[in-house]
């Protein structure tokens, strides 16, 4: 889980567009990040299991 500090200092407006960090709105992380759903691939994972990201299912054939 990413400190509350980089959380914050994430949050603001960077003074170049290219800085922007971009970071999971569950846990804070900013590496493996989905800006469809606007989370992790870990955290992506786990609401797709439960069921709440929608439009969503797990795939078996």
């Amino acid at each position: 889980m990413a400190r509350q500090a980089q959380i914050a200092k994430s949050k603001k407006k960077p003074k170049f567009t290219t800085r922007l960090v971009r970071r999971c709105a569950l846990c804070g992380r900013n590496r493996g990040y989905m800006r469809d759903f606007g989370l992790c691939r870990i955290c992506f994972r786990e609401q797709a299991e439960k069921g709440t990201v929608p439009g969503i299912r797990k795939s078996s054939w």
